[in-house]
């Protein structure tokens, strides 16, 4: 992995949505830690490779197989935790 994950925390909202996508959260996970970001505009997708270098705030936006809906996974910028949600429950 480029960075530490943390805590790992997921939404009831989340857990619900790839539970319908039936999508592995583990493998979003393992994507995010790799520096897969998903479905982010090229200024996130700058903004997540500065840091992983600088220690910033990380984020990460996959469209789920099936049913289409959008998840983010969010990584602390001290590290501490990343959580799985959905967008309306930033």
């Amino acid at each position: 992995p480029l960075f530490q994950l943390g805590e790992l925390v997921a939404t009831p909202g989340a857990l619900d949505a790839l539970e319908a996508a039936e999508q592995n959260l583990w493998e979003l996970l393992n994507r995010h830690s790799q520096g897969v970001f998903g479905d982010v505009c090229g200024e996130d997708a700058a903004l997540n490779h500065e840091a992983v270098n600088d220690g910033g705030r990380i984020l990460s936006a996959y469209i789920l197989p099936r049913t289409e809906e959008k998840v983010w996974i969010i990584t602390e910028a001290d590290r501490s935790s990343s959580c799985c949600l959905r967008p309306d429950e930033y």
